[in-house]
């Protein structure tokens, strides 16, 4: 294992390096059952943006998926769709689902000045209660030929999505490295910094699975004293220190 309660499949972790990892490079590394380190030579928007492309990538269900309102532009749709590689968006207002807009509505477009309710598919919306199994998921995606599943609750409040791609993922790579939230795992290198709480507040917000405190003398003060700190703060959270060279 890699720290405690997080198990690789494959004993290969990709060094916090920033010629080595950052999103990518750690996904391939949690789909074959290794484990990927986000290097910390990025601001800490950027590098807790590179954990959450990571945590978004894949899961069972996505948790708190991206959303727009209605009253959102097209446009603004297309460029979130872009930052985040994804193919479609939930609709909501005040959390409840009222449409979907995916690229199939999207695909002969051509003002993007418009509201997204102009375009969305919001009738007939094929949805699956909380609770729902991959296998039972995998049938309504199928049988309606759709991508894109919506979970919702009781009152019809957006709870989650699922989507074929997902599924598939899952099925090509059963040795994936995957939290329990069946979400890919990756890990963030920090150093020894004054902003190092505030970068390490923005990972564990962007579901972060561990923190490296990344030096080339882990026995200093510096580093035990960053160490208590952070655990202070987030006392569930697995930190490994390194190097310890004496």
């Amino acid at each position: 294992f890699f720290a405690k309660n997080i198990y690789l499949n494959a004993p290969i972790i990709s060094a916090a390096m920033d010629t080595v990892t950052e999103n990518k490079i750690a996904r391939i590394m949690a789909q074959n059952g290794g484990f990927g380190i986000i290097h910390k030579n990025l601001t800490v928007k950027e590098q807790a943006f590179e954990v959450e492309k990571v945590k978004k990538y894949e899961s069972g269900m996505v948790q708190e998926p991206i959303t727009l309102s209605h009253d959102h532009y097209v446009s603004e749709a297309i460029q979130i769709m872009a930052k985040y590689s994804i193919s479609g968006i939930p609709v909501t207002v005040q959390g409840k689902l009222v449409g979907i807009l995916t690229n199939r509505d999207l695909r002969f477009e051509t003002n993007f000045n418009q509201p997204i309710k102009n375009l969305m598919t919001n009738e007939n919306l094929v949805t699956a209660p909380e609770g729902i199994s991959l296998n039972e998921s995998k049938s309504i995606l199928q049988k309606h030929r759709i991508e894109k599943l919506p979970v919702v609750d009781e009152n019809y409040k957006l709870v989650g999505l699922i989507t074929y791609k997902d599924i598939s993922k899952i099925k090509a790579r059963p040795n994936a490295c995957k939290d329990e939230m069946g979400r890919l795992r990756v890990a963030a290198g920090v150093g020894v910094t004054s902003d190092v709480l505030e970068r390490v507040t923005e990972l564990v917000k962007n579901g972060v699975d561990a923190i490296v405190i990344d030096t080339a003398h882990g026995h200093s003060k510096g580093v035990i004293d960053t160490t208590r700190m952070v655990k202070a703060h987030f006392p569930e959270l697995q930190v490994v220190v390194g190097n310890i060279a004496t």
